[in-house]
């Protein structure tokens, strides 16, 4: 990487997330990178010249994409994706999709593309292999009950606290109830996933705890009267999702601090409530 006089270093993202989300303290994300080179276009060695090659999964579902089109900019990813290629100096028309299974995606070798955006999970697992960037989405727990429930339509914590609520045990879902929520009664704890889904669509819980990504799946392809009732607060340590880019890849510098920039300046949070708490229907409770 070269060394210029220019030097663009940016807060944490992870900590702007964090503050936005107004978390508790204990989930402190590693700093993200200070970058020394020009993050501009003409710049940064793509893999193709003057041009931004983004990378997303075979098939994405909403709220990430819209219509399973990377390139409409609909969709909490696309328009992450976006708001990058754009700091960076990228018009529209200068960004090309290409799709990456996410094993292929993740795996050790050269890749065929700049970045890639399909809720990757920053973990110290993954830095073996590729490069994360600064987190542009920290992930929340969420509520799930039946159209039917009186939970329902629900927009703050209190009136959680009669319902019957469910998570898997040792979760971050079940922290969630215990520290956020603080149900009149003992919150039920399930083995898995799938038991803890079975309880909810059976009636035996009113509301199940998981993460947001989660809570879309079930909602969307699992039960079919299933409606996300919000978010929870931020709890213990989050779930971060990043950009990936080749191992020690010269990008991954500027991509970090530009994600960085857009989490100081409040784009990020702006997208995600109106992605993933308007369009999707996951607003948060407070």
């Amino acid at each position: 990487m070269v060394t210029t006089p220019r030097t663009l270093a940016f807060a944490s993202a992870a900590a702007v997330l964090l503050a936005a989300s107004a978390c508790t303290p204990q989930a402190q994300p590693a700093p993200m990178p200070t970058v020394s080179m020009p993050c501009a276009k003409d710049s940064l060695p793509t893999e193709t010249a003057g041009k931004l090659t983004i990378a997303t999964g075979a098939a994405v579902r909403q709220p990430w994409f819209v219509d399973d089109k990377p390139d409409n900019g609909q969709g909490f990813e696309s328009a992450v994706a976006y708001a990058v290629a754009e700091q960076l100096g990228y018009a529209r028309d200068d960004v090309t999709w290409t799709r990456v299974g996410s094993e292929a995606a993740v795996a050790p070798g050269p890749k065929t593309f700049d970045f890639g955006i399909d809720q990757f999970s920053i973990s110290d697992e993954g830095k073996q292999a590729v490069d994360f960037s600064a987190p542009y989405h920290l992930v929340r727990q969420a509520v799930i009950t039946l159209k039917s429930a009186e939970i329902a339509g629900g927009a703050a914590l209190a009136e959680l606290r009669d319902a019957r609520l469910g998570a898997q045990a040792g979760t971050t879902g079940h922290q969630a109830i215990t520290d956020l929520v603080r149900p009149s009664s003992e919150p039920r704890t399930y083995k898995s996933r799938d038991e803890a889904t079975k309880a909810l669509r059976s009636g035996r819980i009113d509301g199940l705890v998981v993460d947001l990504p989660t809570a879309f799946t079930i909602a969307g392809t699992e039960i079919d009267d299933a409606v996300i009732v919000g978010q929870l607060p931020q709890v213990g340590s989050p779930e971060a999702f990043g950009l990936l880019l080749e191992k020690d890849s010269p990008l991954t510098g500027c991509v970090s601090a530009t994600v960085g920039q857009l989490a100081s300046e409040g784009v990020l949070k702006q997208l995600e409530e109106r992605w993933l708490a308007q369009e999707a229907g996951a607003p948060e409770l407070t």
